[in-house]
C-alpha cells in the first residue's frame, strides 16, 4: 500500500496551507517562518525519505550523530523560535478588559514576561472524527505511547475534534535555551541539552531544571515545574523532538508491543469510499493551550503518486485535497511545488475528483 504513496512535507505559522512553506527535508538549511507571535528556524529530518521534491536526500548526517544512532531513530522535527511580545490591544478600555468584556491573555498574565510552560504544547490534532478509522488496540497503543514518547500526553482521540498534545517542555526530547548551533556535518540546526549562556544555565538551575534531556522531561511532570518555567518574550529556544517509533519510508507506527501499518487505516477502503484517497495528513503543532494561539504547523502529507508530475508538483486532483483538507485555510494556492508561500492573487487549484477527507 506504501508504494502508492509519496511523502511532502509544509510548515507555517497556522494551518492554512496557503501561509506554508515547503521543506527540503534531510536538508541542512533551515525553512525560516514568520508571525506576529513568534520568529521559527525548522528543520525536519526523516530516515529512508522518498518524498518530495524529487532528488531529495534519503537521510541527514544527522542520523549518523548520537543518540539518534544508537536509538536509530526515524525522524526529527527540530527548530529554533523567539517568542515576541504581544502587540498593545488598542481595542482594550480603561477598566483592563477587552472590549467584549472578557480578561485578556495579557490581563491574566500581566506579570509573566513570557509564555508559560503551563501554557505550550506541543502534539497532533485533527479537524474532524477518527473514531470510526481506529485500528483494533488504540487504547492499548495509546498507553504504550505515553509511556515510551510523552508521559505528559493529554488527549481524546474520540472526539469530534481529536487531539494529542502536551507540555512543550516535557515533550521535547531536547530543550536549549539560546541559539544553539547550525552544523552541516550534523544535519543542520543541532541542539544540546543545556543553553548557550551563564544566564541560561543559571535559570535552569535556578528552578532546579535537570542537565540531562530524560531527566528534565521527567521533572517537567510536576505541576510546580511547569508553573515556574517560562517561555521568555525575545528569548531564543531550540528544541528537537525524534523518536525510532513512525516510520515514514514504510508509513507504519511501531511501538514495543504495537504494530500499526497506518495507510491501512488511512485508504478509503476503511471509510466510505472503496477507491484510494488522494491524499492523508499527518500534522504536529505548537499552540497555547489558554488562547488556543497556533505558532506552528508541520504538515505531513501523503498524494497519491498518480497525482504528483515528474517535476514534483501536484496535479489538479491533489491540489483539490490539499485545498479540502488543509485545516483551517482555502488552500486555493496549495504549494504548488514552490519553495516560498505564495501570493493569493494567484488563480485558485483546478478541481479533481475522489475521495479526499484527511485522516491526519
Amino acid at each position: 500500500m506504501a508504494d502508492k504513496y509519496v511523502l511532502r512535507v509544509t510548515a507555517g505559522p497556522e494551518y492554512d496551507i496557503d501561509k506554508h512553506v515547503q521543506v527540503h527535508v534531510n536538508k541542512p538549511d533551515p525553512v525560516k517562518i514568520a508571525s506576529d507571535h513568534m520568529d521559527i528556524e525548522l528543520n525536519v529530518r526523516v530516515q529512508g525519505y522518498k518524498g518530495l521534491p524529487p532528488n531529495s536526500p534519503s537521510t541527514s548526517a544527522y542520523f549518523d550523530h548520537e543518540p539518534h544512532a544508537y536509538n536509530q531513530d526515524q525522524y526529527s522535527i527540530a527548530f529554533r523560535f523567539t517568542p515576541k511580545r504581544p502587540k498593545s490591544d488598542s481595542s482594550k478600555p480603561s477598566n483592563g478588559k477587552a472590549s467584549n468584556g472578557n480578561a485578556t491573555e495579557s490581563d491574566e498574565k500581566e506579570e509573566i514576561d513570557g509564555i508559560p510552560a503551563t501554557d505550550l504544547q506541543f502534539g497532533n490534532d485533527f479537524d474532524h472524527p477518527i473514531r470510526d478509522r481506529l485500528p483494533p488496540g488504540i487504547n492499548a497503543g495509546m498507553n504504550i505511547l505515553k509511556w515510551f514518547v510523552d508521559p505528559g500526553l493529554e488527549g481524546d482521540v474520540y472526539a469530534d475534534n481529536p487531539y494529542l498534545y502536551g507540555p512543550a517542555l516535557s515533550s521535547f526530547n531536547v530543550v536549549h535555551i539560546g541559539q544553539g548551533t547550525h552544523d552541516a556535518s550534523r544535519g543542520g540546526l543541532w541542539f544540546e541539552e543545556g543553553a548557550s549562556s551563564d544566564e541560561g544555565e543559571e535559570y535552569r538551575k535556578k528552578l532546579g531544571c535537570p542537565g540531562d534531556g530524560k531527566a528534565r522531561q521527567k521533572w517537567a511532570l510536576k505541576s510546580e515545574s511547569k508553573e515556574a518555567w517560562v517561555w521568555g518574550y525575545e528569548k531564543t529556544y531550540g528544541v528537537d523532538f525524534f523518536n525510532p517509533y513512525v516510520d515514514f519510508g514504510e508509513l507504519s507506527i511501531r511501538l514495543p508491543g504495537f504494530h500499526l501499518p497506518v495507510v491501512k487505516y488511512w485508504d478509503g477502503k476503511q471509510g466510505l469510499s472503496h477507491s484510494p484517497k488522494h491524499s492523508h495528513r499527518l500534522r504536529y503543532v505548537l499552540r497555547n493551550r489558554s488562547t488556543g494561539q497556533v505558532y506552528l504547523v508541520v504538515l505531513f502529507t501523503l498524494h497519491l503518486k498518480e497525482d504528483v508530475n515528474e517535476d514534483g508538483s501536484l496535479k489538479p486532483a491533489a491540489l483539490k485535497a490539499t485545498a479540502e483538507g488543509c485545516g483551517g485555510g482555502a488552500g486555493k494556492n496549495a504549494m504548488n511545488g514552490k519553495d516560498e508561500a505564495v501570493n493569493e492573487d494567484k488563480e485558485e487549484a483546478a478541481n479533481g475528483g475522489g475521495n479526499d477527507d484527511d485522516i491526519d
